[in-house]
C-alpha cells in the first residue's frame, strides 16, 4: 500500500490530494514537526533534506525495495504516471503535457519557494533583514498570483490547464491556501480570481479539504455551483462534518490529515513547510 509521510497543512497536503482524487488505497505517516520528526535519523534516511512529504510506492521499487520519493512535484508526476486512467496528467508528447510540465515547475521553483522566503524570512538575515524579506516577497508572490489569474483568463477554463483537471490543481489550491494571511487583517491578497478559485475548492480534492473544515475558514462568500458536485462527505462519507468554522472541535476527528484543521487552531498552524 502507498504511504505518504505528511503534516497537516504543509506541501504533503498536494500529493494528499492527488490520492484522495485517485481514490486508491493509501496509510497516512504522522511527521511530527513538534519535535522535529523531520530531522530524526530515520526520517532522514529517506529524504536528507529533513523535508515533507515522502512516498512510499512498494510496488515501484528496484531488487524487491520500495521506491520511497521525495519531492512534491516528482511524488505528483509519480502518482499521475502509475495510475493513467485517472488522467490526472495530458497524455506525453503533447503540448497539454509540456504545459503541465511547465506550470508544476514554476509553482515549485518560483512560487512556492518565494512563499517559502515569506515564511521563514530569519533564515536570511538578521531581524531587520527579515522583515524586509518577508515583505518583499509578499509583493512578489502578488505578482504571481497575478500571473494565475491571467492565465484562468486566457483559456476560460475551470482549470489551471483548461477544460480538464490534473495535479496542477491541487498544486495551485494549496499553495494560494498559504496566502490567506497576506495583507491587511480581513484583505483579501492579490488576484482575487485565483484565489476565488482556490478557496471555493479549484481542485476537486480542495473541495473535500473545504468539507472537512481543514485549519481555518476560506474568505469566500459564495461557493460557485460547478465546484459543488465535487464536495465528498466527512470522514466515512456517509455523514457531513457539522463543525462550525474556524477552529471548533470535529466530529470525525480520526481523519489526519484533512480533518486535523478542524481541531483549535495552534499559534503558527498555518506557517508552510
Amino acid at each position: 500500500m502507498l504511504q505518504l509521510h505528511y503534516f497537516p497543512g504543509n506541501a504533503s497536503l498536494i500529493p494528499h490530494l492527488v490520492l484522495e482524487e485517485l481514490g486508491v488505497p493509501f496509510a497516512l505517516k504522522y511527521v511530527d514537526r513538534a519535535v522535529s520528526a523531520h530531522k530524526a535519523p530515520e526520517y532522514l534516511a529517506m529524504n536528507p533534506n529533513g523535508l515533507i512529504p515522502v512516498l512510499i510506492d512498494p510496488s515501484a521499487g528496484d531488487a524487491g525495495k520500495p521506491l520511497v520519493l521525495y519531492e512534491t512535484a516528482a511524488v505528483c508526476m509519480h502518482l499521475a504516471d502509475t495510475h493513467p486512467a485517472a488522467g490526472l496528467m495530458p497524455p506525453l508528447g503533447t503540448a497539454a503535457r509540456a504545459q503541465a510540465y511547465k506550470w508544476l515547475a514554476w509553482m515549485n521553483n518560483t512560487l512556492q519557494a518565494t512563499l517559502i522566503l515569506y515564511f521563514y524570512p530569519e533564515r536570511w538575515g538578521d531581524e531587520a533583514a527579515a522583515a524586509q524579506i518577508k515583505s518583499q516577497a509578499e509583493a512578489k508572490v502578488g505578482t504571481m498570483l497575478d500571473r494565475l489569474d491571467a492565465e484562468f483568463a486566457r483559456h476560460g477554463g475551470p482549470w489551471l490547464l483548461g477544460e480538464n483537471f490534473s495535479v496542477c490543481d491541487p498544486y495551485a489550491f494549496v499553495l494560494c491556501r498559504w496566502t490567506r494571511g497576506f495583507g491587511p487583517a480581513g484583505a483579501k491578497p492579490a488576484a482575487p480570481e485565483v484565489l476565488s478559485r482556490a478557496d471555493a475548492g479549484a481542485a476537486r480534492g480542495g473541495a473535500r479539504v473545504r468539507d472537512r473544515g481543514v485549519e481555518a475558514a476560506p474568505r469566500v462568500t459564495q461557493w460557485p455551483p460547478e465546484r459543488a458536485a465535487f464536495s465528498t462527505p466527512h470522514g466515512s462519507r456517509t455523514r457531513p462534518c457539522r463543525s462550525p468554522l474556524p477552529g471548533a472541535p470535529c466530529p470525525a476527528s480520526a481523519l489526519t490529515d484533512l480533518a486535523v484543521g478542524c481541531r483549535p487552531a495552534a499559534a503558527g498552524r498555518h506557517r508552510a513547510p
